[in-house]
């Protein structure tokens, strides 16, 4: 039986997902940018997808591509290539839309998606994130979304490496 597509998100690519954000504020709805590596899919991320959706009516998420996590995190980065790391979070209801960006950070995607509300993990703070400026600047709004301690990828790692280290 073939997957059921209509169950996903969708992947765009940048003019697709500009189009759909114009689309959506033509229609008064507020629109929630956020973005990552999402490399192994886990619970801390789930929640704050979660809770990113919960700050608007749709959720666009910037996906780092495989060389910008790797930049980012280092070799082996990522575990879990960008299509399947896309089909994962396109596969969650609090997703509407994925779009891929190859740079460290969203400043490009943000200036030209311009979304009522980003968010980023409270681990972080306003004043230093380098997206930040861009979004005050046009008018938006960044939010902090809770942090679940102890569920990210790099600890996930770790406890997978303890435990079969331990039983060497």
């Amino acid at each position: 039986m073939p997957t059921p597509d209509f169950l996903f998100g969708r992947v765009l690519e940048m003019h697709d997902a500009v189009a759909y954000r114009h689309m959506l504020g033509a229609r008064d709805k507020r629109v929630v940018f956020t973005n990552g590596c999402f490399d192994i899919l886990h619970v801390g991320h789930a929640e704050y997808l979660a809770w990113a959706r919960a700050q608007g009516d749709a959720l666009i998420v910037g996906l780092n591509s495989d060389p910008s996590v790797r930049e980012l995190k280092g070799a082996p980065r990522p575990f879990v290539a960008f299509e399947e790391r896309a089909r994962l979070l396109c596969a969650l209801r609090s997703v509407d839309v994925v779009i891929g960006f190859s740079e460290r950070t969203p400043e490009a995607l943000l200036e030209q998606l311009r979304p009522d509300i980003h968010v980023k993990s409270a681990q972080y703070r306003v004043e230093d994130l380098p997206e930040a400026r861009i979004v005050t600047a046009y008018g938006g709004e960044v939010r902090l979304a809770p942090h679940r301690e102890g569920s990210s990828t790099t600890d996930i790692v770790e406890r997978v490496r303890a435990q079969f280290t331990s039983r060497g």
